[in-house]
């Protein structure tokens, strides 16, 4: 993936609420042209500021990542996933799961309204799946959605293999890209460890994308890595979030696992 882009986009519509916690608002920006047409999936950071109305300070990215201007305040920054794009008409649409004002982004997605504006930085992060797999592993929860549905769009239609999404209820649930060979099972968050260890393991290779709540991920990883033997070369496993803490208080730790899996021998 290129260099990512930084720059502003405005809200471009009213938003559509795909589920009671989980709205999508669409946004457009002239950044939103440098962006691939394939990045569905992929990790975007959204700048949001300080005080409404504002537009946020936006850094400059370099070799060692993002500079940031001294005379203006850093805004708040939170990672999403692109959840479709349409580089050519310069529209992008990002998913919010909304809990309530216990978060600058939950606080402005709940309340955006057409023409309010955020920064972007993106798009980045590793790749999504292995499309030279024979089988392929899908599990998250709600905050991870725009990523498995990207990945089913650009699975064939021939793929074989699971789908586990752990969700808090029964509305939450979303439609998935129709995939006839990939079972889909929607699981409570307490079943969801034991719904991966009653897998049989498949012969041949196996794609894993994985992604969510921190603990859930660690576990579910080093399940497959212990008794599937899988390569981490065939693992997409990052952590979105950690229960009882924000972004800002979980990038370090979240730095660190993502450090450790990369370090880890093949």
């Amino acid at each position: 993936m290129s260099a990512p882009a930084t720059g502003l986009i405005r809200v471009l519509d009213g938003g559509a609420a795909l589920t009671p916690r989980m709205r999508r608002l669409r946004f457009e920006g002239e950044v939103l042209a440098a962006f691939p047409a394939d990045c569905e999936g992929a990790h975007i950071k959204l700048l949001f500021p300080l005080q409404d109305g504002e537009s946020p300070a936006l850094p400059t990215i370099g070799a060692g990542g993002p500079q940031w201007p001294r005379d203006r305040p850093r805004p708040w920054s939170r990672t999403y996933t692109v959840a479709a794009i349409d580089p050519a008409r310069r529209w992008l649409d990002v998913d919010f799961v909304l809990h309530g004002d216990d978060g600058p982004a939950s606080r402005w997605a709940a309340r955006a309204t057409p023409g309010r504006v955020l920064g972007l930085i993106g798009p980045g992060g590793p790749p999504l799946y292995r499309p030279d797999a024979g089988r392929f592993l899908l599990i998250g929860d709600p905050s991870s959605l725009p990523l498995l549905r990207a990945v089913m769009r650009k699975l064939p239609e021939t793929a074989a293999g699971d789908v586990l999404i752990e969700l808090p209820d029964p509305g939450e649930r979303q439609p998935l890209p129709p995939r006839p060979q990939m079972r889909v099972r929607w699981l409570q968050r307490a079943d969801l460890l034991d719904a991966v260890r009653a897998l049989a393991p498949p012969e041949g290779t196996v794609s894993l994308t994985l992604a969510g709540e921190n603990g859930q991920v660690v576990a579910i990883r080093r399940y497959l890595r212990e008794h599937w033997g899988l390569p981490k070369a065939m693992m997409y496993a990052v952590p979105y979030w950690k229960e009882r803490l924000d972004e800002d208080g979980y990038h370090d730790e979240r730095h660190r696992i993502m450090d450790g899996f990369e370090a880890e021998a093949a």
